[in-house]
């Protein structure tokens, strides 16, 4: 059994990492990173394409493994042993890429963090937990913003 943790080098996602070695018996955890290369951006926001300036040659990949190897090493320190990391590039929605990833490794839950957006900006931006919950068929742990 797998637990699959979303990070995104968030508070959020911070706090998800904590939260899920407190509460969560040990098991192996593989901490996933997933962004977007400058041609899924485009094709998504293609009104705000001129103000998008990025080197997809391999350095968003890279800074994002260097995200994942981070969210690594945080759930190490919280408590996990078993840990890895993957960084993947999302060819559609970050949260289709989630849900593909646990699928793939058989994960026994899926954790991550939320934004706590309102309403109306989660209809305006999306909401990756929103998503991910209704399109999975595996227990998902959706940690809330930590209380100001």
């Amino acid at each position: 059994m797998t637990i699959l943790i979303a990070y995104d080098g968030s508070a959020n996602s911070r706090t998800a990492i904590e939260v899920a070695a407190k509460h969560l018996t040990p098991q192996p955890v593989v901490v996933l990173t997933v962004w977007e290369p400058l041609l899924v951006q485009l094709r998504k926001y293609p009104i705000g394409a001129p103000a998008l300036v990025a080197d997809d040659s391999g350095e968003w990949g890279a800074l994002a493994e260097q995200q994942a190897k981070e969210g690594a090493e945080l759930a190490v320190a919280a408590g996990f042993t078993e840990v890895s990391h993957r960084a993947v590039a999302d060819d559609e929605s970050i949260w289709k890429t989630i849900v593909e990833v646990a699928d793939e490794l058989d994960a026994s839950m899926i954790v991550f963090g939320s934004r706590g957006l309102s309403t109306v900006r989660s209809v305006l931006l999306g909401s990756v937990s929103n998503h991910v919950l209704h399109h999975t068929r595996r227990p998902t742990l959706v940690v809330p913003p930590p209380a100001s």
